[in-house]
């Protein structure tokens, strides 16, 4: 019985792993010549924890109802999470409970600092949260079998479904 126990482990981990996604494409944003802003002088090294938070996120995976590295991220709950450990502010586990929060809106991607809550929708509402982190750029848990990853917020989909920002970091 041993032996046989042996080959199929052995079998086991000789198959060929699944193919990742790709967490991180070069960016083709219209944004990324702009100059890198923080949300004030007085926020600028939360803001900086917020970033480095988030890009060490990137590749793991999508899980609905996710808020943990090991359990894997939905989008709110990623969100949640990097503004928990990075900032020690409590957001609620929705997207459409976060756009409501107070903080400074921001209507024109051009206007985005970095760390700023971007939400995205249809008229249907907010659907989608992910932070901005500079350059055109945001991380994000964007669906099922997926990862977290970094996108051009002004991309095809994104950039017809972004409906504001919100700085948390004043």
């Amino acid at each position: 019985m041993l032996p046989v126990a042996t080959i199929l482990l052995l079998a086991a981990c000789a198959s060929s792993p699944r193919p990742r996604e790709a967490t991180y494409k070069s960016s083709h944003s219209s944004l990324a010549d702009l100059p890198a802003r923080a949300p004030s002088a007085t926020s600028a090294g939360t803001a900086n924890d917020v970033l480095f938070r988030a890009m060490a996120l990137v590749g793991t995976p999508y899980k609905w109802g996710g808020n943990t590295p090991e359990s894997g991220f939905d989008c709110s709950g990623l969100v949640d999470y990097i503004y928990r450990h990075a900032a020690d502010i409590l957001l609620p586990h929705s997207s459409r409970e976060m756009a409501t929060m107070s903080g400074r809106k921001v209507s024109r991607m051009t206007e985005l600092a970095s760390g700023d809550l971007v939400f995205f929708g249809n008229r249907g509402g907010i659907d989608h949260v992910g932070v901005y982190v500079g350059k055109g750029r945001f991380v994000h848990a964007p669906n099922s079998g997926g990862t977290v990853r970094l996108d051009d917020i002004d991309g095809p989909y994104w950039g017809d479904h972004f409906a504001y920002g919100k700085r948390l970091l004043d």
